[in-house]
């Protein structure tokens, strides 16, 4: 009998009527026959299984005497009729879209469209007269494979169980598996870029040191290139173009070497390398999320490939247009229907498989407000969307951390601070108000602070609370922050598009020079600049996001679209590693455990909390006076000083802490009354652990671009809370 936590829908090992076999179940709608190809161990096709209607759109056949490792694909029967959606070709062999393996080359998969056409790389007839390619396809076409989905939910349940990671001291490290690892010199050769590489001490103890709780990785599904990357001799690094949502993609694994597995044995080898992964980063305390990608798949528009999902049932599995096009709001040439009940399953099938089966620990979300488009609003965002809610009050799922890209390049697409409490949500506002605010584009004080303060105009309804902010300066996608600060304009001509491609709004500055540059002055204003943009990440309300490398340098030369760049322009410059800044930044982690007012998890409100208390915060000009209103306004001040007085988890303060953001120019700010001991100066990359720090009482002088944090106990008051351990 098939495991109660096993997808329904796939190929499963039963028990039926005495008998060992396989149950196929597939969802195909609109078809008018679906069978089932078996392949032996050496690719030959063994026989044809053909499935009974069994109802609600739903395939199924039991096959006695089938086993663990059996290789399969799918073909689909049905009508042609591409005006309406309806693109069937039994010539094609499918992949199942519930497999739990794959085995095969899937290198260019990217070219076996269903239509027939001289050259897919160069599509030229339009869609409505596509015909049929009547050529069979499966010696191109990887198998699917038939998994013990028992043995696999047991293997996950034997990884050392998630750590238990306080909400208010979680610290995001957004990573690409194989750009994190594969120039570091501490890894064995065979083991760089891998996910054993990730699991590497040297690399554990990076994350560690840095006080890391939290690795969010890109795309681990399994995936392949677009067309268009094939042409140009490029590949998808990222890995934005899912395959096969169930499985771990063996570009990451050293068991292969980074090769697709032939068989069953080495796709076994690369999903017990993933799970060793996750058990060896819960063993040093350390979160494993995925970025995963549920708003489109890898069948790119209608001159794409037919590989799955198009073949068992376009009109179904994707959200469609007029004249049998689908939707495009992933701008990636389709949108998946995620308001077909079937669709949200396999979404929500797949999120538990790797909770379940590979001990991960949460999700971010690819452009999730395609997520909440419903058909029946006229794909129109719902935060409480079907999928979106099932996700939150799935017994499984709800206790992971889901996080949310806010946008999708659809109608009404942006929506940062839209989505339901219990998610957290990357922040475009805090990038763009942080980086305006410190690189000299547009900006004033009272932008800054509502960005500090978790960016309450966006977060600050509905029972949400200031941890839902997930506070970045940079990401994958965009510059990291050694090009913010090195470069004006994007450099993009190594993705072959002539530099059109990739975002041209970035808020970045160059500091005199456009790119690398020898001169000191030019340097020395790179480096102030960014270590006061890591000091306002750390010191920030929310929940901060580190993009791996920014720890320590990484430059990709002002490529800011660097998806199929998979090399040293993405890979991390460990043997060049700015060290001074690593260090840097792992003070500042520890100094925001230290500190409960650098993560208060509660809106400030400008007011005491308890009575004879002071107020939790207060805003102060360089006079020390309140900020008026025109101050606050003002686009040329670049200076702000905020008073915080609160305590570890609404308890009372046992301290007050002063933060000040001074953009450059002396002029020193008057200090509140008494004796004030500085613990951060981004400006001289000085963290202090304690009151080893300078002591300053009436004024702080201020000169070079900085951060400071100064704090002064509260009389019989314990000086700051303990570090995390």
């Amino acid at each position: 009998m098939t495991h109660p936590a096993a997808p329904a829908l796939g190929a499963h090992l039963v028990r039926q009527n005495g008998t060992d076999g396989v149950r196929f179940a597939v969802w195909a709608p609109e078809a008018t026959a679906v069978t089932v190809q078996l392949f032996g161990p050496d690719r030959e096709a063994t026989g044809s299984v053909p499935l009974d209607a069994a109802g609600d759109g739903l395939w199924s056949c039991f096959v006695p005497g089938l086993s663990a490792g059996q290789a399969y694909g799918l073909r689909a029967h049905g009508p042609w009729h591409p005006d309406t959606g309806h693109r069937f070709n039994p010539a094609r062999l499918l992949l199942d879209p519930w497999a739990l393996g794959l085995a095969g080359d899937t290198a260019r998969l990217a070219l076996q469209v269903g239509h027939a056409v001289a050259d897919p790389l160069k599509p030229q007839q339009h869609w409505a007269q596509h015909q049929p390619e009547p050529a069979d396809n499966a010696g191109a076409m990887p198998r699917c494979l038939v998994v013990d989905a028992a043995a696999e939910l047991a293997a996950g349940a034997a990884i050392t169980p998630r750590p238990a990671i306080a909400a208010d001291r979680v610290v995001l490290y957004e990573a690409h598996v194989k750009a994190l690892t594969r120039l570091h010199p501490d890894l064995p050769a065979a083991q760089r870029g891998t996910y054993a590489g990730l699991a590497h001490p040297a690399v554990r103890n990076h994350l560690h040191r840095l006080g890391v709780t939290t690795v969010c990785l890109l795309p681990v599904h399994a995936h392949i290139s677009e067309r268009h990357l094939l042409a140009r001799g490029l590949s998808n690094h990222w890995g934005y173009n899912t395959l096969n949502a169930f499985a771990p993609d063996a570009g990451y694994a050293a068991c292969t070497a980074g090769r697709d597995p032939v068989d069953a044995a080495e796709a076994q080898a690369v999903r017990d390398e993933f799970r060793a992964m996750v058990d060896a980063l819960h063993r040093d305390g350390i979160e494993v999320v995925l970025d995963v990608v549920f708003n489109h798949t890898a069948e790119s528009d209608l001159d794409g490939p037919t590989l799955s999902w198009r073949g068992l049932g376009q009109n179904h599995w994707y959200a469609m247009g007029d004249r049998g096009v689908p939707h495009n709001f992933s701008g990636c040439g389709n949108s998946l229907n995620v308001s077909e009940p079937r669709v949200a399953q396999w979404v929500m099938d797949s999120l538990r498989w790797w909770v379940q089966a590979f001990g991960v620990d949460g999700f971010r979300f690819d452009l999730a407000v395609s997520l909440g488009r419903v058909a029946a609003q006229g794909h129109a965002f719902d935060r409480h969307a079907p999928l979106l809610t099932a996700m939150q009050q799935d017994p499984v799922l709800r206790s992971v951390r889901l996080i949310a890209e806010p946008w999708d390049i659809g109608p009404d697409g942006h929506r940062t601070g839209g989505f339901a409490p219990g998610w957290l949500e990357w922040n475009d506002a805090f990038r763009d108000g942080v980086r305006a605010f410190w690189l000299g584009h547009p900006a004033t004080r009272g932008e800054l602070a509502t960005r500090v303060c978790a960016s309450s105009d966006k977060f600050r309804h509905s029972a949400r609370h200031p941890l839902a902010s997930v506070n970045l300066l940079t990401a994958h996608d965009g510059f990291n922050l050694a090009d913010l600060t090195a470069y004006v304009h994007k450099h993009n001509e190594a993705n072959g598009e002539d530099n059109r491609d990739g975002h041209g709004h970035n808020l970045g500055a160059n500091g005199g020079a456009e790119g690398p540059s020898d001169d000191p002055a030019v340097r020395h204003r790179r480096d102030l600049w960014r270590r006061a943009l890591l000091a306002t990440l750390f010191c920030a309300q929310g929940t901060p996001q580190l993009l791996a490398g920014d720890e320590i340098g990484h430059s990709q030369r002002g490529n800011n679209n660097a998806y199929c760049q998979d090399n040293a322009l993405t890979w991390l410059d460990w043997p060049r590693a700015d060290h001074a800044l690593n260090d840097f930044v792992a003070g500042l982690v520890a100094l925001r455990h230290r500190l409960p007012g650098l993560r208060h998890a509660r809106w400030c409100e400008g007011r005491p909390r308890h009575p004879e208390a002071a107020a939790d915060i207060a805003w102060l000009d360089l006079d020390g006076q309140p900020l008026t209103e025109a101050a606050w306004q003002s686009p040329v001040h670049r200076s702000l000083a905020a008073a915080l007085t609160v305590g570890e988890s609404g308890e009372p303060a046992a301290h007050t802490l002063l933060l000040v953001w001074h953009a450059g120019g002396d002029s020193p700010l008057r200090l509140p009354p008494g004796r004030w001991s500085l613990r951060l100066d981004s400006a001289r990359a000085l963290v202090a652990s304690g009151d080893d720090g300078q002591w300053f009482e009436d004024r702080l002088p201020l000169g070079d671009p900085t951060v400071c944090v100064l704090v002064q106990a509260l009389h019989g008051k314990a000086d700051e809370t303990p570090a995390a351990s």
